[in-house]
């Protein structure tokens, strides 16, 4: 399997992290200029700590980068965590960051691609903007845990949304308790 993670400046980069952590296969990352000054400050980890979980790092301002185009496969992308800003881009047909191009490129090519919005409240543009991507095929995954896994820790939280993301990838994990 080869998946493009991609992380941007809405709070929540340790869903990003753990993703590369957990996900099987080649992992290509793209992190966006805001995370990289976010990542430091809410995790335990160093922008190059995450790069190096990685089999393939792209800045975000390399348009010429293989995932700008779609004659370049991968299987899945992941946008862990997808700001409001990128959300919108992409929503709109903005392709004018690495990120935002290879969420095109995905759309275009009827691959799976997974939204990770960590924002709340949401606004009737975002809202709107959610939906017009849903009616597309992606997947707006929010980042809300489910407590009938009776989490104990900061980690069982994040590994339910981790977790929920692999569900849609259909890969095996053990990543919390599934519904009975």
């Amino acid at each position: 399997m080869k998946t493009v993670v991609a992380i941007t400046g809405a709070s929540g980069s340790i869903y990003g992290i753990r993703l590369l952590q957990e996900l099987p296969g080649e992992k290509i990352l793209v992190i966006s200029k805001i995370a990289k000054e976010i990542i430091p400050v809410e995790t335990e980890y160093s922008v190059e700590e995450v790069y190096a979980m990685a089999d393939e790092v792209y800045e975000d301002t390399d348009l010429f980068a293989p995932i700008s185009s779609g004659s370049f496969r991968t299987d899945a992308m992941i946008v862990a965590p997808c700001s409001a800003s990128s959300l919108g881009k992409i929503s709109n047909g903005l392709a004018d960051t690495l990120i935002t191009r290879a969420a095109a490129v995905s759309i275009k090519e009827s691959r799976k691609l997974i939204l990770v919005v960590r924002e709340t409240p949401k606004s009737a543009i975002l809202l709107e903007n959610e939906l017009r991507l849903a009616r597309c095929g992606v997947c707006i995954l929010d980042a809300n845990p489910g407590f009938y896994s009776k989490p104990k820790t900061l980690d069982d939280i994040i590994n339910f949304t981790v977790g929920r993301c692999l569900d849609q990838l259909n890969i095996d994990h053990d990543l919390y308790k599934k519904w009975e």
